[in-house]
């Protein structure tokens, strides 16, 4: 009987990482804060932060995003998305503090449009986003490297979806590219294939084949996924020679748990429900659902809503409760699609503690967890960024 000799197998980074052997600094970033946060238990807070802010006064203006939770929402100067929270801090330039309640590429994006004299605040530095997350500098380059020696990428436009942090966006400025939002996707892809044969579209992958194909009439045959963690991108240089679309391989978290049985069940539960969801939902999720569109067309698609209607919305659960809770007294019945409770748990980072802990410090003269992009990032990014501006 031979003994078994044991295999000389160096464990990955990433098979350390999901051990629990190894730490990640740049999706692990500002876990700890450099001072002491209340206790999410301390019957003040409410109070403490309404102090801090009314010292602040007008040298603060605070962002909320739609996903965080009512607590911090109730102190936000202006709530909406992400793109829409950024250009309202450019247009607070007295606001010496801009305090962003969402998460880091949304604080990043304040960054680049707001003047240098204004500082951006993160409550929590971990408040990260898996989409953004999935697309690094590194990851982009080498995929450019794979489109030019595929001898296509001459012909690629990239378009960047506003959830890619500052450095995604400053590649797709260098490229000629531009960015878009979940509202404006069609638009921005219908001006990069007046630019090139081609697209190259970070880091989402569901928005990215819903714009083609649901909106732009494409087939899911003009659409190939990149895969980052595969050799090529899993793709063959015809493949990318056949392709419209170039999809990354990324997906909202939240948005990604939605499915086809989900619709099925609501239906079957809620007779004459209007199911409502999220382009970064699954194609054949959005394929079965009645209505689609970004967070902004979900609240005004509420808003005009007929008294005693049925709605069944696939996003984020914060703002979906938050929408029950509003058209309740209009007799609008308003549900999560899934039965599964889906929070972001990147953005509930953003806690009452944690703002509470950032009003008093500024108030206080200490500028902590502060969002800067450097020049060179800021420059490429903000030409990205106007180009997406700039469309008719």
């Amino acid at each position: 009987m031979t003994t078994a000799q044991p295999l000389d197998v160096q464990p990955t980074p990433l098979a350390l990482l999901l051990l629990g052997r190894e730490a990640d600094p740049r999706s692990e970033r500002g876990v700890e804060c450099p001072g002491d946060l209340p206790s999410p238990s301390d019957p003040d807070l409410v109070a403490r932060a309404r102090a801090a802010k009314e010292k602040l006064g007008d040298r603060v203006f605070v962002l909320g995003h739609h996903y965080q939770r009512d607590e911090v929402i109730q102190f936000a100067d202006v709530t909406g998305d992400s793109f829409k929270l950024a250009r309202d801090a450019a247009a607070r330039p007295e606001a010496e503090y801009i305090v962003f309640c969402g998460v880091h590429f949304m604080a990043e994006s304040a960054d680049i449009l707001t003047t240098d004299a204004q500082a951006v605040v993160l409550p929590d530095l971990a408040a990260g986003c898996s989409m953004a997350d999935m697309a690094t500098a590194e990851q982009v380059a080498e995929c450019w490297d794979v489109l030019t020696e595929a001898g296509v990428a001459d012909h690629v436009v990239p378009v960047s979806y506003m959830n890619s942090s500052a450095d995604i966006k400053a590649f797709t400025g260098r490229h000629g590219g531009t960015i878009c939002t979940s509202s404006n996707a069609k638009r921005a892809l219908e001006w990069a294939f007046e630019q090139g044969e081609k697209i190259l579209f970070l880091p989402d992958q569901h928005l990215g084949r819903n714009t083609a194909v649901r909106d732009m009439g494409m087939s899911l045959d003009d659409c190939v996924l990149y895969n980052p963690h595969k050799p090529n991108g899993g793709l063959t240089a015809e493949q990318l020679r056949n392709a419209k679309m170039i999809l990354w391989r990324g997906h909202c978290s939240v948005h990604g748990r939605f499915s086809v049985e989900s619709v099925e069940d609501v239906r079957a539960r809620m007779p004459g429900v209007n199911v409502l969801v999220h382009p970064e939902c699954k194609h054949e999720v959005v394929a079965a659902a009645d209505h689609v569109g970004s967070t902004e067309y979900i609240i005004k698609a509420l808003e005009a809503a007929p008294r005693g209607s049925k709605w069944a919305i696939g996003t984020e659960l914060n703002l979906v409760r938050r929408l029950a809770n509003r058209f309740a007294s209009e007799d609008k019945e308003i549900v999560f699609l899934d039965k599964t409770v889906c929070f972001c748990s990147t953005m509930n980072r953003i806690d009452l503690p944690h703002l509470v802990w950032t009003l008093e410090s500024l108030a206080d003269g200490k500028l902590v967890n502060r969002i800067e992009v450097d020049p060179e990032t800021e420059k490429y990014a903000k030409l990205a960024l106007e180009r997406m501006l700039a469309l008719p």
